[in-house]
């Protein structure tokens, strides 16, 4: 998040899980919470870590363009949010088929809300909620 120091918020290559067995990680191993159109699977990691995004998406969620809208959405969420995690966490989302046709305040109200109910926001966050 080199970015981070000019004020912009980016989602890199290294910011995103992309290998197979650390998603299987993040499901098996982390904790898990279900909210709205989304389900959220994390893994707490060492402070001075960053925080990795994986967003899946299965067939379930509708034809390739469903899918791709999906995780454009969720991905977004993740983005504009990640300085308010209160620590470095593998984060695995998983679109649910509800997530089609909502716009980008649902997904993100339901991001949110499955934030706080896992505990993983900023105390200052959780307040403003």
């Amino acid at each position: 998040m080199g970015a981070g120091a000019q004020g912009k918020l980016g989602l890199s290559r290294e910011d995103r899980i992309k290998q197979g067995r650390d998603f299987a990680r993040a499901r098996t191993q982390g904790k898990r919470i279900a909210n709205g159109c989304l389900v959220a699977n994390w893994l707490d990691l060492p402070s001075g870590a960053r925080s990795r995004l994986g967003v899946i998406t299965s067939r379930k969620v509708g034809e390739s363009v469903q899918r791709s809208r999906a995780r454009r959405l969720l991905r977004e969420a993740f983005r504009l949010h990640q300085l308010e995690l209160e620590h470095p966490v593998d984060l695995v989302l998983v679109a649910r088929p509800s997530i089609v046709g909502k716009t980008f305040a649902d997904v993100e109200r339901d991001f949110m809300a499955a934030l706080k109910r896992a505990r993983l926001l900023k105390e200052r966050m959780k307040d403003e909620g």
